[in-house]
């Protein structure tokens, strides 16, 4: 076999994995003991001043870490049992911390729902997808953020964790998905702005990567869609990728934006944006345009992770 088979193998089962089978029970999913534990830590913690800082660096570190070491004891034993074990376990753990097919399955009912008109269910639906209040949204504003959340949910929700692993292995993936978890619960403005700062921070840090890569494989992906438009993607891109708080949102949302041909804009107090031109009007048959760009983005980055994975495969070797 060639260097590194096994890892390019494991890649490969956790996809296939992915998108043939239902999402596993909530009791088996990694991301909700993430969650528990964030929410025993933060129970425990100070949440102001000096102290909310430290302690929220340390949450952050000891999340991170604690699961990156389960991971890579979870891997060194499954290769000394078998290989065959590791290819197949490791496929299901590494499943665990990403998914394509349901952040699909969450945006076609979104679109479902603004196709019949009923925007009391789309307003609920949306919980599922946007941290913003839903309770006011209209149509339009609705279908805007079901499209965003697409875009940027690709750095989050795949491309993210298979860079990690491709640069670190399961460690690496699991570590990932612990700092997302954390920053998604307190990584924000508010109650948090203390406790929840390093992981917002720690968030940013891994993330630069990803969402870079992520507005690129947008605007690749819009040469090969209809009604897309590659040019006004890479334009837009360059143009809006900072107009968000966040250093790294921008990137896939703004990409996306210009591959439409239309505005995403968000509302705020803090943290507002406009990004793209407005050179019509927003519909539901966009957020089915985001989940085609959403796939073709997702073949193109699993090329690219498969490559970096066998080139670590080979400094290792």
């Amino acid at each position: 076999m060639w260097p590194g088979y096994e890892e390019l193998a494991v890649l490969a089962v956790a996809v296939v994995l992915d998108l043939t089978l239902a999402e596993p029970p909530s009791w088996a999913r990694p991301t909700v003991l993430m969650g528990r534990m964030t929410s025993l830590l933060e129970r425990l913690a100070p949440r102001r001043g000096l102290a909310g800082l430290l302690a929220g660096a340390l949450m952050a570190l000891a999340l991170a870490a604690s699961w990156g070491a389960a991971a890579w004891f979870a891997a060194y034993g499954l290769k000394s049992l078998h290989t065959a074990a590791y290819i197949l376990v490791g496929g299901l753990l590494l499943k665990s911390t990403f998914s394509v097919r349901m952040l699909h399955r969450e945006a076609a009912k979104v679109k479902t729902l603004l196709d019949q008109d009923d925007l009391p269910a789309v307003r609920r639906q949306m919980a599922s997808l946007v941290s913003r209040d839903p309770t006011r949204l209209t149509h339009e504003q609705a279908t805007a953020a079901a499209v965003e959340s697409v875009s940027e949910n690709m750095s989050d929700s795949f491309i993210g964790p298979w860079l990690a692993f491709a640069i670190f292995g399961l460690p690496g993936a699991f570590a990932y998905r612990a700092i997302n978890t954390l920053d998604s619960m307190i990584g924000y403005h508010g109650p948090y702005e203390y406790l929840g700062k390093a992981s917002a921070r720690l968030d940013d840090l891994v993330n630069i990567l990803p969402a870079r890569l992520t507005g690129l494989l947008i605007v690749a992906a819009s040469a090969a869609l209809p009604g897309q438009n590659p040019g006004a993607a890479w334009r837009i891109m360059l143009r809006d990728r900072g107009n968000t708080e966040s250093p790294n949102a921008g990137w896939p949302m703004s990409a996306m934006a210009g591959a439409l041909g239309v505005r995403l804009e968000k509302v705020s107090d803090r943290g507002g944006y406009r990004l793209g031109d407005p050179k019509r009007n927003l519909r539901p048959a966009d957020i089915t345009s985001a989940v085609q760009s959403m796939y073709l983005v997702a073949a193109l980055g699993l090329t690219t992770v498969l490559g970096l994975t066998y080139l670590r495969s080979l400094v290792l070797w």
